[in-house]
C-alpha cells in the first residue's frame, strides 16, 4: 500500500472490506438525484449510472455529478472530497488507482432505458440499454469504477475537464505520489483492454500581410497558410499506405479564420491545428518538422500529450486477461488513435496502467450514445476482480 499524499491526505480507517462494501452498497441505494429509477436500475451501479447520466455534465460544469459522486461514497462508508481542481477523490489503498473523468461533451440526448434493437447493433435484442449523453464517454466507465473501489477498498479519482484541457489529470499528477497501479477509465468494452494511445499537438498558425488588389499575384496570409498546411500534411503523409493509422501522424486542421482588418490596410489569417503522434515517434520531433515548414507566420503550439504503449505482459494487464476471461469474454488488447487522460498519468508515473471501461467506442460524442446495462454489469464484475486480487 502506497504513503504517499493521496494515502496520507484520507484520514480514514482501514480501506472497506468486501463484506462491509456490499453491506454499505446496499445502503447507499437510497442516494437518488433525482427521482425514481426505470425497472431496470435494480443495482447499486445501474442506479448510479442512471443518476450520473441525468445530471449534466459538459467540461466547465462537472460540480453537480461531482457532488453526486461524493454522496455516493459518503453513503457507503467511504471519505470523499471535490479538490481544487474539481476533481472527486476518495483515497484507500493505492494498490490500485482507478480514475475516470467526469465531464462529457454537449449534447442532449433524453436519458431513458429502452430494449435493445433486434439487430443487435448494441446489446443484446430485447435487453436493457440506458441512453443518454456520457452513458459510453465516459460516464459508464466512471460509475464501474465507483462501485469497484466500494467494494474493494482501492483508490478513486473522477477527473474534470478531460475533453478540453485534462485539467482535474494535470493537477492530479502534480499533487500525489504515484500509486501502484492506474485503470484509466474510457470504453474498450467489457472484454477489452487499451494498452497504447497516441499523443496529441495542437498549435495556432498567425500571419498578416499588407492589402492589396486582388489581382496581384503576390500571396496574402490567407495563402500563405494554406501553403504551410499543405507542407505539413505532405511531411506526414505515409510513404507506406498499408500503415495502420495508430502508427502515423495524422495532421487535422480545425478552425480557419481570415479577412481584412477592420482599418482595411492587412490580411490577417489564423488556422488552428491538430496532430496525432505516435509512440514510435516523439512530439518535439514532430515540432520540428512542423516548424521546418513554416516560410512566414509563426505557430502558438499548447502544451502538448506525449504518446503512451504499455506491455501487455504486466501483472495488471495480465490480471484483466484472468478477470475477462473468469467472466467469460475473449480478451481484446487495443490501441487507440485518439489522445486520453492515461497519456499524462503514464509520463508522470512509473507504474503499470491500461485503460477499461464498458461501452463501444464507435458512440463516443455520438447522437445515439448508449450502454447495455449488462455491459455496465460485467465490467464492474472484472475492475473489482482485478482489484481484488492486487497484492
Amino acid at each position: 500500500m502506497s504513503t504517499g499524499k493521496e494515502r496520507d491526505a484520507a484520514d480514514a480507517d482501514d480501506p472497506v472490506t468486501e463484506s462491509d462494501a456490499d453491506e454499505s452498497s446496499a445502503a447507499g441505494t437510497d442516494v437518488v438525484a433525482g427521482g425514481g429509477y426505470p425497472e431496470a436500475c435494480d443495482t447499486p451501479a445501474r442506479k448510479l449510472l442512471y443518476d450520473m447520466v441525468s445530471i449534466p455534465s459538459p467540461s466547465g460544469e462537472e460540480e453537480q455529478a461531482a457532488k453526486r459522486l461524493v454522496d455516493f461514497f459518503e453513503a457507503n462508508g467511504r471519505a470523499a472530497r471535490i479538490d481544487e481542481a474539481g476533481n472527486v477523490r476518495a483515497p484507500a489503498s493505492d494498490a490500485v488507482l482507478l480514475t475516470s473523468h467526469i465531464d462529457t461533451v454537449p449534447g442532449d440526448i433524453p436519458v431513458e432505458v429502452k430494449p435493445a434493437a433486434e439487430d443487435g447493433a448494441v446489446g443484446e435484442p430485447g435487453e436493457p440499454v440506458l441512453w443518454g449523453r456520457g452513458s459510453v464517454d465516459a460516464t459508464g466507465p466512471l460509475v464501474a469504477m465507483a462501485v469497484a473501489a466500494v467494494k474493494t477498498g482501492v483508490s478513486f479519482v473522477g477527473v474534470a475537464g478531460e475533453e478540453t484541457n485534462s485539467r482535474g489529470a494535470r493537477f492530479l499528477v502534480e499533487d500525489r505520489d504515484a500509486p501502484e497501479a492506474v485503470v484509466n477509465g474510457e470504453p474498450s468494452g467489457w472484454d477489452g483492454v487499451t494498452l497504447g494511445y497516441r499523443g496529441f499537438l495542437a498549435g495556432t498558425y498567425v500571419n498578416t500581410s499588407e492589402s492589396g488588389h486582388t489581382s496581384r499575384p503576390e500571396p496574402n496570409a490567407i495563402q500563405h497558410a494554406i501553403d504551410w498546411w499543405h507542407g505539413v500534411e505532405e511531411a506526414f503523409d505515409p510513404t507506406d499506405d498499408d500503415t495502420p493509422v495508430f502508427e502515423q501522424v495524422t495532421t487535422k486542421p480545425v478552425s480557419v479564420d481570415g479577412g481584412l482588418t477592420d482599418d482595411g490596410l492587412a490580411v490577417e489569417a489564423t488556422m488552428d491545428v491538430q496532430l496525432r503522434v505516435p509512440p514510435n515517434r516523439t512530439v518535439d520531433e514532430i515540432h520540428e518538422l512542423a516548424e521546418t515548414e513554416l516560410s512566414t507566420g509563426s505557430v502558438h503550439w499548447k502544451e502538448p500529450i506525449p504518446p503512451v504503449m504499455e506491455s501487455p505482459r504486466t501483472e495488471l494487464a495480465r490480471a484483466f486477461r484472468v478477470a475477462i476471461r473468469g467472466a467469460g469474454g475473449d480478451v481484446r488488447l487495443l490501441r487507440k488513435t485518439g489522445t486520453s487522460d492515461m497519456n499524462l498519468f503514464a509520463a508522470a508515473w512509473d507504474c503499470p496502467m491500461v485503460t477499461y471501461g464498458p461501452g463501444n467506442s464507435d458512440l463516443d460524442h455520438a447522437p445515439d450514445e448508449r450502454l447495455p446495462l449488462s455491459e455496465l454489469d460485467r465490467a464492474t464484475t472484472v475492475l473489482s476482480d482485478v482489484c481484488r486480487d492486487r497484492p
